[in-house]
């Protein structure tokens, strides 16, 4: 590989790029489909999946088959209005309920994360250097993810050498790449030191306990206490959480993800006055819509504002 390809494949992240060989390969081999291919073919694709696989599967589909004509200089059969229009017929005829990850409240956040600090503290005292470790990093990465509002990957991608902590007032987190930043300019985000519940405190406590200097932040951890040199795989983040939720009491886990404690955070913080412009600032959301999604308020039906106008019993006209 010459450093010109290099520098186009450093270009587009791993995930995605993965993502996107699968999808086409879906296209060609599960299907049996040729590239470059016509609108019509993409038309028929899309028909033949519809109803089986979700509306943002076949979008990534979609958006993973234009890449790759554009990428090759062939025309993008995905962007013809025949594509479009079986698309949009697809969308009134397979309508699909958006599923949200359930947002973590503070009382929960709260109960948790005594729980695992009391857990080490039951670890160290009986000789379970493994089990401590393992509840001062899941107690870290809770903290972290609920009071900064990061994304799952954010959390996995970020690395010892770039977290500085100021003293009484936070710590910054430099992350060299994020969803939001599509120039790969790098972004520095401030976690505030709280007086409880504190996630920057967490984090210290974490890095001191396991010695790391450099490296990712978050690792898998043996049975014997050793930690691995890489970082925790997305897939195992969403298993440490929901079976830490599940020691915790918290009932349906499975509704619970990565995202609970960004959209848990996002509710707090409008139940407590943040305005939108502000919420959207600190979490690094680029447009409303996609703060909204996030957003439940604590009054979601709008039963309270409601019953509070309504005329007493006995007073009705």
């Amino acid at each position: 590989m010459n450093r010109v390809e290099q520098y186009l494949e450093a270009a587009t992240r791993a995930n995605t790029r993965r993502s996107y060989e699968a999808a086409t390969r879906h296209f060609e081999v599960d299907w049996g489909g040729h590239l470059p291919a016509t609108a019509d073919s993409v038309a028929r694709y899309l028909a033949d999946y519809a109803g089986t696989l979700a509306i943002n599967t076949l979008k990534h589909r979609l958006a993973a088959l234009a890449q790759w004509h554009t990428t090759h200089g062939f025309a993008d059969p995905t962007r013809t209005s025949h594509v479009r229009q079986v698309m949009k017929g697809i969308q009134a005829l397979h309508p699909a309920l958006e599923k949200r990850a359930t947002p973590l409240q503070l009382e929960q956040l709260a109960g948790i994360t005594d729980g695992l600090e009391h857990a080490a503290a039951l670890a160290d005292r009986t000789a379970r250097p493994a089990d401590a470790l393992r509840h001062r990093r899941d107690r870290a990465l809770i903290l972290l993810g609920f009071w900064r509002g990061f994304r799952g990957d954010e959390l996995l991608r970020l690395r010892v050498e770039h977290l500085q902590v100021v003293p009484g007032q936070g710590m910054t987190c430099f992350l060299a790449r994020s969803k939001g930043d599509r120039q790969n300019a790098g972004t520095t985000y401030k976690v505030p030191a709280l007086t409880r519940w504190c996630p920057v405190a967490a984090v210290t406590t974490w890095l001191e306990v396991s010695s790391l200097t450099a490296g990712p932040v978050f690792r898998r951890i043996d049975r014997w206490g050793h930690l691995a040199d890489d970082g925790l795989h997305p897939n195992s983040l969403i298993r440490v959480l929901r079976h830490v939720f599940a020691a915790a009491g918290v009932a349906d886990t499975a509704t619970y993800s990565s995202h609970s404690l960004r959209r848990g955070f996002a509710g707090w913080a409008n139940d407590n006055g943040w305005d939108v412009k502000t919420l959207m600032e600190y979490v690094g959301w680029r447009d409303i819509h996609s703060a909204m999604r996030y957003i439940d308020g604590g009054d979601g039906f709008a039963q309270r504002r409601i019953e509070t106008a309504l005329p007493a019993i006995g007073q009705d006209r």
